[in-house]
């Protein structure tokens, strides 16, 4: 792959932050349904949903950045993933505020990630791209994930 070759991304919005993800892991993006509720899971876990006959564990993407929850809108999405970790590959459903675009950007004007001043977890950003009106955050949904055994139990338990 060559180093320098643009980034495309699915950006999308939860409250006034953009986020972003790489459009090579999204594999559609569908309107919000409630969720089977898992017993027992952790906040962010809204439990399974059925895709294409397959299970999918659904992510309050929010609540597992550290957030605050908001109640799901018209505008709600769900950005159905794959996550490749160490050792398998984890389709998730992300519940994001809305889809906004795909967008294309230069690598040169992808930045590291500040450590001070975010509400977030500065090891999940993958990136900032500056705009005009704000930042872009590129997150690394690989590591939101990796590096939380809890975490991987409870979606492998769900799945």
């Amino acid at each position: 792959m060559n180093d320098r070759a643009p980034i495309q991304v699915v950006t999308f919005g939860m409250g006034e932050e953009v986020f972003a993800v790489p459009v090579t892991m999204v594999r559609e993006i569908l309107d919000y349904r409630p969720a089977f509720r898992v017993p027992g899971g952790p906040a962010w876990m809204l439990g399974i949903t059925d895709v294409r006959g397959q299970g999918v564990p659904m992510i309050h993407l929010r609540t597992r950045l550290g957030l605050r929850a908001v109640e799901p809108t018209l505008a709600t999405r769900v950005l159905i993933v794959d996550v490749v970790l160490a050792d398998r590959m984890l389709s998730l459903g992300l519940v994001v505020d809305r889809v906004i675009a795909v967008a294309t950007f230069e690598r040169d004007r992808l930045e590291s990630a500040p450590d001070i001043g975010l509400r977030w977890r500065s090891d999940y950003i993958a990136g900032v791209v500056r705009e005009p009106d704000g930042f872009v955050v590129v997150i690394d949904a690989a590591e939101i994930f990796s590096n939380d055994d809890a975490a991987i139990a409870t979606i492998a338990q769900a799945a």
